[in-house]
């Protein structure tokens, strides 16, 4: 018998069960970081909030490709984020949109949900949301995050 027969019976256990719990242990963090896919987020050069919600979402595991424009009306109305939701930075991740300052949390969990939106957004720059971080949190504002279809139907995602 070889050393490695007689500590497997020894034990009364496979080496599969040996190695299956470290396995186990590393495959969440694959399959977290297998499951987002890559935004791709245009925003304005000179936008320093938008720079500080790309920190955000890096900062909550996705990874981001910045594409600064200028003529970031024709890119929202080439996507189609309806004008009433619109707001300073527009992202594509997967099949959807996130328009402006959406916490990470609401962007991670329409990934994982599916819903048959187009995508969510927070209209306007309200203090407090990601990267709008100024000021003394008793100061920031509650805010909507909007789920929207592709033919303009709106309904309410999250509420911060």
């Amino acid at each position: 018998m070889d050393r490695r027969s007689f500590v497997r019976t020894a034990l009364g256990v496979s080496a599969a069960a040996l190695v299956a719990p470290r396995l186990a242990a590393q495959q969440p963090a694959r399959q977290q970081k297998a499951a987002l896919p890559v935004m791709t987020v245009y925003k304005s050069a000179s936008c320093g909030c938008c720079h500080l919600w790309v920190e955000h979402a890096q900062a909550n595991g996705f990874t981001v490709k910045t594409i600064d424009t200028e003529a970031l009306p024709s890119v929202k109305a080439e996507l189609g984020v309806p004008a009433r939701l619109q707001s300073c930075h527009t992202v594509v991740v997967g099949n959807y949109l996130v328009e402006g300052h959406v916490p990470a949390a609401d962007v991670k969990r329409m990934l994982a949900e599916k819903p048959a939106i187009r995508g969510i957004a927070v209209p306007g720059m309200p203090i407090g949301s990601p990267g709008m971080e100024q000021g003394p949190p008793s100061g920031y504002q509650r805010y909507d995050v909007i789920a929207f279809t592709a033919q303009g139907k709106t309904s309410v995602f999250a509420k911060h």
